[in-house]
């Protein structure tokens, strides 16, 4: 079994290098058949750094997470896609982890949740990553998918922006086993440290409700940007 991680970009630069070093250094080389960087049209020097730093960049012609992530999967050559966000290092022997978590018959899985920044609520929050409910589901943990039971969910909804990792979760769960593997990725918390802890979390719970409620994308983007109008999405 091979693994393809992917990450999503768009104006990464802070981050990407650091993020493919801890990749290659935290991760078994014999099993990772490639690091894919698969870039929305950057403006800074991501491109430049993650070539630099041994990724296969491609360049996708639309903006959007989900959008990117299905045009690199139909690229990439593993038998395991390893979905990555830019900011997000995954743990030690990550690899092995994942191979086995397929070995042991699961589809798909995910880790659990730490971020970089010493504070009870976000700590509070990662606790609950350990439990099963897709509510609990963050991007920020990965995702791990066989390429077959990838294929046979679909792919991500292109149609969202928003909550594409916890709809795609829903429907992988329809095509094998997910499993969480209790050890942590560490992921920034640039934004909480931007707009503030309480009320990006507040932010976030009420995109959700939204969600919940049947709010189409388009809304549930225009509430974001309202609310966080300097942030990317």
């Amino acid at each position: 079994m091979m693994i393809s991680v992917i990450i999503p970009t768009y104006n990464e630069s802070e981050h990407i290098e650091k993020t493919i070093k801890v990749i290659f250094a935290n991760g078994n080389r014999k099993d990772i058949t490639e690091v894919i960087v698969v870039d929305g049209g950057s403006t800074d020097a991501t491109v430049q750094k993650a070539t630099a730093a041994g990724a296969r960049v491609i360049m996708s012609n639309k903006k959007g997470r989900a959008v990117q992530l299905n045009y690199a999967a139909t690229l990439a050559t593993g038998s395991i896609f390893y979905f990555l966000h830019a900011d997000t290092l995954p743990p030690p022997n990550f690899t092995t982890n994942i191979i086995h978590s397929v070995q042991a018959g699961n589809g798909s899985g995910c880790f659990l949740l730490r971020f970089d920044l010493n504070n009870w609520f976000l700590q509070a929050n990662c606790w609950f990553t350990r439990f099963a409910p897709t509510f609990f589901r963050f991007g920020d943990q990965s995702l791990f998918v066989t390429k077959e039971n990838f294929a046979k969910a679909g792919g991500y909804n292109e149609e969202y922006r928003v909550l594409e990792d916890q709809e795609i979760i829903k429907r992988l769960k329809k095509t094998g086993k997910f499993v969480i593997i209790k050890k942590p990725v560490l992921t920034s918390a640039r934004k909480y440290v931007s707009h503030g802890i309480y009320k990006t979390q507040g932010i976030f719970y009420l995109i959700y409700a939204l969600y919940r409620l049947g709010f189409s994308q388009n809304r549930l983007v225009s509430t974001y940007k309202k609310l966080i109008p300097e942030e990317k999405i």
